[in-house]
């Protein structure tokens, strides 16, 4: 009896995938006006003893993918403090509000609790994309979801983790704007293969 074994896909192949999934979810994200705020998380940068190189870099990247960054704040570690921030940026906000730290393990990482203590809904598939993209991303607790029309999204402390984690859900997060907003109504992406849903 023959099996029928599945072939290894080419690079060639996953870039054609990755092409087609740009283009499909561009298609149900033209009418979404993309601005984005940044919030660093950071007992050291909010007392002005270190600078702060996460939410620069952030802030560049999301602005070269079409984003207007319309505001950067920065704040100690804390669930008050960043709960209380991330009520203010969201407060008759509609957009993305990307943090940067407090998402590790020690006893003032706190940026995951302080999120949903805020949050109306989760978005966990965020964070499961963005743990995937590193061997160290099971270290990091961020959390991710809506509240009201903004989409919050927790990224780590470092620079290049926090842009690592930015690059792997950039392509998403114009679709789940224009969804939150009611731009893309409830049609689905056009199917590219496979039998995961990307949303609802």
């Amino acid at each position: 009896m023959s099996r029928f074994v599945s072939p290894v896909p080419t690079p060639s192949a996953v870039d054609e995938v990755r092409s087609c999934l740009r283009t499909n979810l561009s298609l149900y994200a033209t009418e979404v006006t993309l601005v984005a705020k940044i919030l660093t998380v950071s007992d050291s940068v909010a007392a002005g003893e270190q600078a702060d190189e996460s939410g620069p870099r952030l802030a560049a990247r999301l602005e070269k993918a079409g984003y207007q960054v319309s505001e950067r704040r920065v704040v100690p570690d804390g669930i008050d403090s960043v709960a209380s921030a991330l009520r203010e940026l969201s407060q008759g906000f509609a957009g993305l509000v990307i943090t940067t730290g407090g998402t590790g393990f020690s006893a003032r990482d706190l940026t995951p609790e302080a999120t949903l203590q805020v949050l109306d809904r989760e978005a966990p598939g965020f964070g499961e994309v963005m743990r995937a993209t590193h061997p160290l991303g099971p270290l990091s607790r961020g959390r991710s979801g809506t509240l009201g029309q903004t989409l919050i999204v927790n990224t780590p402390g470092s620079p290049t983790g926090a842009l690592e984690c930015l690059e792997s859900i950039l392509e998403l997060l114009d679709h789940a704007l224009a969804t939150l907003h009611g731009e893309v109504g409830h049609h689905h992406p056009p199917e590219i293969g496979g039998s995961t849903a990307i949303s609802s």
